[in-house]
């Protein structure tokens, strides 16, 4: 990428408001995963991708959790839970890789992702 391209790439992200850079995070989380293909196996590729996603959904907790966040109650207890689901399917997935572990993460990423950029999806 040219240095032009790369600030310009720079201060996009960082110009972002809060909802549309989780949602970027989040989008990206995704991808990587996706990127595993149909045949998930194991290896260095499958624990970068988990463990980016482990990082997105520590952040995504610890901001829900903090008793500063102004969110209410019923959502910041609903990201803990969703939260702690994550995690759980990280572990699993880590242990015994499969393609619907993946898949449950991944379309998680993307209805949360959706959600904070406003588009409730079908059948909201």
């Amino acid at each position: 990428m040219s240095y032009g391209a790369s600030a310009y790439a720079k201060v996009a992200r960082v110009a972002l408001p809060p909802r549309e850079a989780e949602a970027a995070v989040l989008l990206k989380a995704a991808g990587k995963l996706q990127a595993l293909g149909p045949d998930v196996g194991s290896g260095p590729i499958l624990n970068e991708a988990l463990v980016f996603n482990q990082k997105v959904w520590t952040i995504l907790a610890s901001a829900a959790t903090d008793p500063a966040n102004p969110l209410p109650d019923e959502i910041r207890l609903g990201i803990s839970r969703l939260s702690v689901y994550v995690f759980r399917t990280i572990i699993d997935a880590m242990i015994a890789p499969s393609r619907e572990k993946i898949e449950s993460l991944v379309s998680l990423n993307n209805h949360i992702a959706a959600g904070l950029q406003g588009d409730p999806g079908a059948g909201a």
